[in-house]
């Protein structure tokens, strides 16, 4: 199966950053405004992405598996396009010096495809705006995300 991992360090306490990946106020500062649903355990996030002029492009929902105050949270993914279905992503925590790392994780695909690379790149601007979010208060969320190709 196929995996995207990714590393980041942000200058910033592990609670802070934990905020920011557990609520939906914290996601939509950082990945798509047009977030919702309920961030707790058993419950689902929905996750919208739009083009610059509105109209809708894509989406997900997540179920929330885990969420371990300033280590970590866990989704798994129940509705989206074919390629997410079933996959987990995951973001652990752990204080290094005066960083928070985050470990990234987007797991069990069936197979690497493009849409795979598509994503990791993606999900790396992504992790670059929660780094951004959090250490200025502003992140770059969807619609005003870094666009990578026709995509998006």
């Amino acid at each position: 199966m196929a995996e995207i991992i990714h590393r980041v360090g942000i200058k910033e306490n592990p609670d802070k950053v934990f905020r920011a990946l557990s609520t939906i106020d914290g996601l939509a500062g950082w990945w798509t405004t047009d977030t919702s649903g309920a961030a707790d355990v058993g419950k689902t996030i929905e996750f919208q992405f739009r083009d610059p002029n509105g109209n809708t492009i894509g989406g997900f929902t997540m179920e929330v598996l885990k969420q371990e105050p300033s280590k970590r949270v866990q989704w798994k993914c129940v509705k989206g396009p074919e390629e997410w279905i079933g996959t987990d992503i995951t973001f652990d925590l752990k204080q290094e010096n005066e960083f928070t790392i985050v470990l990234f994780g987007h797991r069990n695909w069936k197979e690497s495809v493009e849409f795979t690379a598509h994503c990791s790149t993606k999900w790396a601007v992504f992790l670059m705006s929660l780094k951004e979010f959090i250490e200025t208060g502003t992140g770059k969320p969807a619609p005003r995300d870094v666009k990578i190709d026709n995509w998006n």
